[in-house]
């Protein structure tokens, strides 16, 4: 089975073997009736905009036009503190992808950590969750994470975040390319933001800026970078980023664009003597446990780190005998803010109103 840097390099065409041509035309194949399913749904919402439903209180979608990692948390966190700053009770609603049976998921875990004043409310049915934000913690907004192609729960705001590493999917809807649905969906989204707008040149930024206003013209656009802020562990100890400089790190993650996380980590001066990916949304158990550990002593790595994500699914301090730390991230603004902030504060004389 395909990690998702093995999949990225087939899909963008980067890896030019015959069997990865072969594994692209397949793909190819297989793009169709996804892409039927897709264009179907979508018309069903377009052409009947009362199937979408209302549930009393503003609702805003952080969503993408891709699959993969394009740093979600981050925004959520983001706008969640921002709407906690103006005293307005907001909760958070997602799907809950990932999590076993009665347990919270990775991001769920983390976000809680992170915003332990802001109830996440995880349920497939995100109209039936967000109703449970509303009924049992007042939410008086709600920050529907991952919601861009859910349609069925009505929003206020549509935010959509674009991968400066591959913000249009490379051209393709799933599987054959990494869109969730075809490029002019952003249509629907009022704002478009790119992250990990460093990657790329001022050039680079405004050639995607354009094609963006080709497909969304009155969508608002904003520009972040992802920046580490500092090492953390499960007892709430902090390092500094600079600890990385020049150690021997062995590096893990679970999330769904880990060569991201890679190349933060080799940006901070941290030579990576092991690094290991797994799936997205991976539950560790004790069999992954033990393969770390022992790659981590073979590796004579001095210190382990992961993502925040993952570390609150391992709750410990320490891997083959090194400690443990998270990188943490958080967001900072390049372009668009200010009015992603303004958009923010017009919603809420519609509430108090």
């Amino acid at each position: 089975m395909l990690d998702a840097s093995a999949f990225r390099e087939i899909v963008s065409g980067r890896r030019r073997s015959w069997g990865a041509a072969a594994a692209r035309g397949l793909l190819r194949v297989l793009e169709v009736p996804y892409s039927l399913a897709v264009w179907w749904r979508n018309g069903r919402y377009d052409r009947h905009a009362a199937a979408a439903q209302r549930v009393g209180v503003p609702v805003i979608s952080v969503g993408n036009l891709t699959l993969g990692g394009t740093g979600k948390t981050p925004m959520v966190k983001w706008i969640a503190r921002s709407l906690s700053e103006r005293q307005v009770r907001v909760a958070i609603v997602s799907r809950g992808y990932g999590a076993a049976a009665g347990t919270k998921n990775d991001e769920a875990l983390e976000l809680e950590q992170s915003l332990p004043g802001v109830p996440h409310v995880q349920n497939p049915d995100r109209v039936a969750g967000a109703r449970t934000a509303i009924d049992q913690y007042e939410a008086e907004a709600i920050l529907l994470d991952d919601g861009f192609q859910h349609r069925r729960l009505a929003r206020d705001l549509d935010i959509v975040l674009l991968d400066a590493t591959a913000p249009f999917g490379y051209q393709h809807v799933f599987p054959r390319g990494m869109l969730r649905e075809p490029m002019t969906g952003l249509k629907r989204a009022q704002v478009v933001c790119l992250t990990r707008a460093d990657t790329l040149e001022e050039a680079g930024r405004q050639a995607i800026r354009r094609q963006v206003a080709m497909l969304a013209p009155d969508a608002v656009w904003c520009e972040v970078v992802h920046a580490p802020s500092e090492l953390q562990n499960t007892s709430g100890q902090a390092e500094s980023i600079e600890t990385l400089a020049g150690r021997r790190v062995a590096a893990f993650a679970a999330i769904g664009n880990p060569s991201a996380f890679q190349r933060t980590l080799t940006g901070l001066g941290a030579e990576i003597v092991y690094w290991r990916e797994f799936g997205d949304h991976h539950r560790y158990n004790a069999n992954d446990r033990a393969e770390l550990e022992a790659a981590i002593v073979v590796s004579g790595a001095e210190l382990v780190v992961t993502t925040h994500k993952d570390l609150v699914k391992l709750l410990v301090d320490q891997l083959g005998g090194c400690p443990l730390w998270a990188l943490t991230i958080e967001l900072q603004w390049i372009a668009g803010g200010g009015v992603l902030d303004e958009a923010l504060e017009r919603m809420i004389p519609a509430r108090k109103g």
